[in-house]
């Protein structure tokens, strides 16, 4: 099992917003794809100079079904957020496999 994590900084003017859509609009647009298992959303518990971060997490049963979404739907998807919330946000990716 793979976990595609987004790890995500926003500034705190957008933040609600930011935390409602993605909660109503982009994680469900990401799991109706079909290649996901589960996901979960995690407020990192740091003291921030700036914005708040959080940790979006999906598992996927294979990396192969990984490559697939990122091939066929992940640059969509992302240029949504991005164009969304322009530069409102930061944002970089990591994949851990469940041991």
């Amino acid at each position: 099992m793979i976990i595609y994590n987004v790890t995500v900084n926003i500034e705190n003017d957008v933040r609600e917003e930011w935390l409602q859509w993605m909660k109503a609009k982009h994680i469900p647009d990401v799991m109706a794809t079909g290649y996901f298992l589960e996901n979960k959303i995690c407020k990192v518990l740091v003291d921030e100079e700036q914005g708040t971060t959080y940790s979006i997490q999906y598992t996927c049963a294979s990396m192969d079904d990984l490559k697939e979404y990122q091939a066929k739907h992940a640059p969509r998807l992302q240029k949504e957020v991005a164009d969304k919330y322009a530069n409102k946000f930061v944002a970089f990716r990591t994949l851990l496999e469940i041991v």
